[in-house]
């Protein structure tokens, strides 16, 4: 199906703008998301790759902008959670405590 990815596409960008986020004018697959959460300023980014999503946050925890965003997805959707990732796109991926590291060769 080779339309099957803009299907859902067509399907989960308007539901990630209700939920609060914005598109990204570079790049229109890209969603990122501020909240506070108990006084603290949380941020979600989502990266959206044919039928994968990608996210990058600020905090974790039961009542992190991170939990919650991914329980009301997998209430709307049957989605699975593979882990951390190393690797998306032919970009190697690392993190340390206070960054993200890309690396492409």
């Amino acid at each position: 199906m080779a339309q099957a990815g803009r299907r859902w596409q067509r399907s989960l960008f308007p539901w990630f703008r209700e939920w609060g986020f914005k598109q990204c004018d570079s790049d229109p697959c890209v969603f990122p998301i501020t909240r506070k959460i108990a006084g603290v300023s949380q941020r979600l980014v989502l990266g959206c790759y044919v039928d994968d999503l990608f996210t990058l946050y600020s905090h974790d925890g039961p009542e992190s902008l991170n939990e919650r965003f991914t329980a009301d997805l997998a209430t709307r959707w049957n989605i699975e959670d593979e882990g951390p990732v190393s690797d998306l796109l032919n970009v190697d991926i690392s993190t340390d405590a206070d960054s993200v590291i890309l690396k492409q060769e």
